[in-house]
């Protein structure tokens, strides 16, 4: 089963991946942590994109895309995968396609979570990110039980540069100009179910499982 969980960012993509690996037993993963890793580990593609995550842009479909189907040929995606919010770009979508066409897969479905641009603003300026487990935690919606801790590895939490209210305003931008079309081109193929995501995290997930038919 190949998912693809839409959304502009901080939408809940993260959260909704995470749950979904635990109850399907697939991988999950963004482009956003492949990213982060490479620039944690200062890689020559990681000095390339720090500048363009940190300013809220997109990085180009060509990186993004060879990053993507590299993970997709592991062998623990043979039984399928999660992709959290990619692809990004109509661009993205056709060459997802292409990929999976020639692999001899299929994209079985397009969720996305659709949010108030206002209220996905103040969603993002709680936002708490453990680096290690990667686990990200909210101070109102989803507090961690002991405050600035992750639950699972103890480490502290932080927030990052890219949750600034300035940087997620400029990021909605981008993805409204740029990322948006994507839906368009999904519901063109009627693959494409969208899902209140201002809901509480328990009645998201319900409602993702209901479109999986579990």
């Amino acid at each position: 089963m190949v998912i693809v969980l839409f959304g502009p960012p901080g939408a809940g993509k993260g959260t909704q991946t995470a749950k979904l690996v635990e109850e399907l037993k697939i991988p999950g993963f963004s482009t956003g942590d492949m990213f982060r890793a490479a620039i944690a580990a200062g890689t020559p593609v990681g000095k390339q994109v720090k500048a363009v995550i940190d300013a809220g842009d997109l990085v180009s479909d060509d990186l993004v895309n060879k990053l993507v189907f590299e993970r997709l040929d592991q062998p623990d995606c043979a039984n399928g995968v999660i992709l959290d919010g990619y692809p990004r770009t109509v661009a993205q979508a056709k060459a997802l396609d292409e990929w999976l066409k020639n692999h001899h897969l299929k994209l079985d479905k397009v969720i996305e979570l659709a949010v108030d641009d206002e209220q996905l603003i103040e969603r993002r300026a709680g936002r708490l990110y453990a680096p290690n487990s990667k686990k990200v935690y909210h101070k109102t919606f989803n507090p961690p039980k002991k405050a600035g801790f992750c639950d699972e590895s103890g480490e502290p939490l932080i927030q990052r540069e890219d949750d600034n209210p300035e940087v997620v305003r400029h990021r909605l931008d981008v993805y409204n100009n740029q990322t948006a079309p994507v839906i368009g081109y999904y519901e063109s193929q009627n693959r494409l179910a969208h899902i209140d995501g201002m809901e509480g995290i328990d009645t998201v997930f319900g409602s993702i499982l209901q479109v999986l038919g579990r």
